[in-house]
């Protein structure tokens, strides 16, 4: 297992110049993307409309995958350089049809984000009976990459967005979905450290065709996330007053929130450098010397995100890389 020793000489700051209060459109001065090409996947809510808005601005083409394609529209609505299909992570059949239907038309892909996703929901299946949030978070992503693999551009970066929720829970190898007992907190857990662990295997696997991938923390945001927790848990967490007024001070806007996943898609400074963990627009510290955030080293341990790499591609029955 790798330790905070092990990562220490990779996963270390490289001062880039940005903290936790830098927005998207920060790390994005100077940045040109006119002719690129950006893949983001629950790009019309929270962060994730910030990120589009962002990307465009900076005359990058977004393409919005979204479960709900009327409402994505209707969020995206004036926001140019944008164009909306229908994607359902938590359903395969729906992944394989929406990444066909853009392999059709030929084009390249140079920033491959994956920010939807769902947070401490009910005990939910999807599928052949998968537990809802590792299902969805994780392998609906996974079977993306891999079936949109033939249209990364050469030079490409994929963006895993993670959380620091990944500090709550390893991967549970011997009931990944839950089966004996459900805790809505530990699988969300359980899944952003797959976003990371699936970030450092294909970073791994596709160095040597310059495609890197980076996992990150965007922050504390209050979003659409939260739809599945009560008023009163967000109360007794601090994050909200009794009137549903946010007061957590370390929380974020949505467009400081949408910085790191830019700046892990866009930055220069990240040049060659790939499989890492970001947060606050900076390689993250082993946990073990940042405190409450950071990164665990079982969330970038090559030899489980191998692990986490055979198993995904076992239950999707999809693996371009290796």
């Amino acid at each position: 297992m790798t330790t905070a020793r092990d990562i220490a000489g990779t996963q270390a700051p490289i001062g880039s110049g940005f903290g936790a209060s830098s927005t998207a459109a920060d790390v994005l001065a100077g940045i040109d993307l006119t002719g690129k090409l950006a893949v983001v996947t629950g790009g019309y809510s929270g962060l994730g409309l910030e990120i589009s808005r962002a990307m465009t601005a900076a005359g990058a083409q977004v393409v919005v995958p979204a479960r709900r394609p009327d409402a994505a529209a209707s969020e995206l609505a004036g926001v140019r350089g944008v164009e909306v299909d229908a994607l359902d992570l938590g359903d395969l059949d729906s992944v394989h049809a929406f990444a066909d239907r853009f392999l059709a038309g030929g084009r390249r892909i140079d920033m491959l984000i994956g920010n939807a996703g769902i947070m401490a929901c009910p005990e939910t299946r999807v599928g052949p009976g998968w537990e809802a949030q590792f299902a969805t978070n994780h392998l609906g992503h996974y079977a993306l990459a891999n079936r949109l693999w033939p249209a990364l551009a050469d030079g490409a970066r994929v963006v895993s967005v993670s959380s620091r929720g990944h500090h709550r829970s390893s991967i549970r190898w011997d009931d990944v979905h839950f089966t004996r007992g459900y805790d809505k907190w530990e699988a969300y857990g359980q899944a952003k450290t797959a976003n990371v662990l699936f970030a450092v295997h294909l970073d791994a696997l596709g160095r040597d065709r310059g495609v890197r991938a980076f996992g990150l923390h965007p922050g504390g945001i209050m979003t659409p996330l939260q739809r599945h927790l009560a008023r009163a848990e967000m109360v007794e967490a601090g994050w909200i007053d009794e009137n549903g007024t946010p007061i957590n001070p370390s929380f974020k806007t949505p467009e400081q929130g949408a910085a790191t996943a830019v700046w892990a898609a866009t930055s220069p400074q990240l040049d060659g450098r790939g499989g890492l963990y970001l947060e606050d627009c900076e390689v993250a510290l082993p946990a073990e010397q940042a405190g409450a955030s950071g990164v665990r080293p079982y969330a970038v341990d090559p030899s489980e995100a191998a692990r986490l790499w055979t198993l995904s591609a076992e239950l999707t029955g999809v693996d371009a890389l290796s």
